[in-house]
């Protein structure tokens, strides 16, 4: 290990990585995310062109999240056993991307297929779509813990993240709302010929990089306690999930706050909510190009805390935030009328509105960045009490509670619009405001993520990994690297002794 690549913090040497290692790495989350945010648009191009019914559609893309998670697990297993000339990520890497591209592929192209061959193709592409997804998201998480221990190092994947995804997805839908869909008239096939492609080259630009970043660390050497790291059989996995607290409860809270920012950033909700309540769909481009240095100032202002406090300490005060900010927007959202939301117009509301959303937005998503970083500590934790490294199936126990409790926003959103008359279409910009859709729209955006933010603040009081508790484990893995066992496990030390202090919040 070269002197670039550890520091010795007291007695404790810390493997690091270079800058431009952790932002390059950073990308594979965007290269994935592009497609996450593509995938909002399943919903209008399977119902408008392929004729699927509205609440058909959005049951099966509940169900789908939840095969992501079930097949999530394997995929962890299978990450953990890789060992390449070319390392355990990179290879997962270029396959989950190009498995997603031809997904994409067959997906958006079945239009002009027969009656009979529509739904079967579409559920199979769905499919392959999230294994390929899969694949390549895993890493981003289970990548981190080989990338760098060094607990002042690791927010920076996320001050990186949230700038590059912030960007990402306002240019997005700047692209989608204020260009793409007023030049094509909707989301009609000439739409799909020209964003698909587009998404697809981004992704793989993006993955390059990715793959670039971790390159160096993608070795040996970085898993674990390296050569003497305990062997794992499939039959230890059960074992440590059921002995990990941290996972426990750091992957349900996480599964909450994923649920509450694909609400955020759904594209049904958005038209709801600006296309028919504010009137204007365009408006939702606009306000993500105003909300791009405030969403900016929340990512950063995150990790900074996470750097001095700790982790947790950042995500509970972000869930905090969150509670207070998803009343208000609430409450606003109750009185709103079309004409209201105006940039070119300003008034005292489109004001109050604009920063009541930016701190609703900003507290509830934040959080669901700082849980990829997270991961990387439940890992470090894990291989503390029991020498093993472990990284993919801890990432992906993550991704099994999120696709679980993720996968029921398109189901609620798919139940509450058929509940106000919504089951065969979805509302389209061109649907005149009711007081039915104005609940739903509430209850979408206000209600439902509330009540997933304070289940997701219970958990977290259950969390023991704090900015001291990680000191204590960065410690012991360092003194297991110099003297630990490779193969036996009644040599290794099970607890860590003082480092699981009362939680204080």
């Amino acid at each position: 290990m070269s002197k670039n690549d550890s520091i010795v913090q007291g007695e404790t040497k810390l493997n690091r990585a270079k800058l431009w290692q952790i932002v390059l790495f950073t990308l594979n989350n965007s290269s994935t995310n592009i497609y996450l945010f593509a995938f909002g648009f399943v919903v209008y191009y399977s119902t408008g062109l392929v004729g699927l019914t509205a609440l058909f559609v959005s049951q099966i893309m509940g169900y789908i999240r939840i095969f992501d998670g079930v097949i999530d697990p394997a995929i962890g297993v299978l990450i953990d056993k890789t060992d390449t000339k070319f390392g355990k990520y990179r290879p997962i890497m270029v396959l989950g991307n190009i498995i997603t591209v031809i997904s994409f592929l067959v997906l958006f192209n079945i239009h002009g297929l027969g009656e009979g061959m529509k739904i079967p193709i579409f559920l199979l592409a769905l499919v392959v779509h999230k294994i390929g997804y899969s694949l390549q998201a895993t890493v981003t998480k289970a990548g981190q813990a080989a990338l760098t221990s060094d607990p002042k190092q690791r927010p920076i994947f996320n001050i990186v993240d949230g700038w590059v995804t912030t960007l990402m997805f306002t240019g997005g839908q700047i692209v989608v709302a204020n260009f793409l869909v007023p030049k094509y008239g909707g989301f009609t096939p000439e739409f799909f010929k020209v964003f698909i492609p587009g998404v697809m080259v981004i992704s793989a630009v993006l993955g390059i990089l990715a793959v670039i970043g971790i390159a160096e660390k993608d070795n040996k050497q970085y898993f674990g306690i390296g050569e003497k790291t305990t062997k794992t059989s499939f039959k230890d996995y059960w074992a440590i999930v059921k002995g990990n607290r941290p996972l426990q409860m750091l992957t349900m809270a996480a599964a909450f706050v994923k649920f509450n920012a694909q609400m955020f950033g759904d594209q049904v909700v958005l038209m709801i909510l600006f296309g028919i309540i504010f009137g204007n769909f365009g408006l939702s481009g606009t306000i993500s190009l105003v909300l791009i240095l405030p969403n900016l100032l929340f990512t950063t202002f995150a990790a900074t805390i996470a750097q001095k406090r700790g982790l947790r300490y950042s995500y509970v005060r972000y869930l905090q935030g969150a509670v207070v900010s998803l009343a208000l927007l609430g409450g606003l959202l109750f009185f709103a009328n079309p004409g209201d939301l105006s940039f070119s117009n300003v008034t005292l509301w489109t004001v109050a509105f604009t920063v009541v959303f930016a701190c609703a937005k900003g507290f509830t998503s934040t959080p669901s960045g700082l849980a990829l970083t997270m991961a990387a500590d439940v890992s470090d934790y894990e291989t503390s009490v029991s020498g093993r490294y472990v990284s993919g199936m801890l990432s992906t126990m993550f991704s099994l509670t999120d696709s679980v409790a993720s996968s029921f926003a398109p189901m609620s959103i798919g139940w509450i619009l058929a509940a106000v008359g919504f089951a065969q279409a979805y509302p389209t910009a061109d649907t005149p405001l009711s007081p039915q859709l104005r609940i739903a729209g509430i209850v979408m955006i206000s209600v439902l993520p509330l009540v997933g933010t304070l289940i997701a603040l219970t958990f977290m009081k259950f969390y023991p990994l704090d900015k001291e508790t990680m000191e204590s484990v960065q410690i012991k893995i360092a003194a297991m690297k110099q003297s630990g066992p490779s193969d036996d496990d009644s040599e290794m030390p099970q607890t860590i002794p003082n480092t699981i202090p009362a939680m204080n919040d």
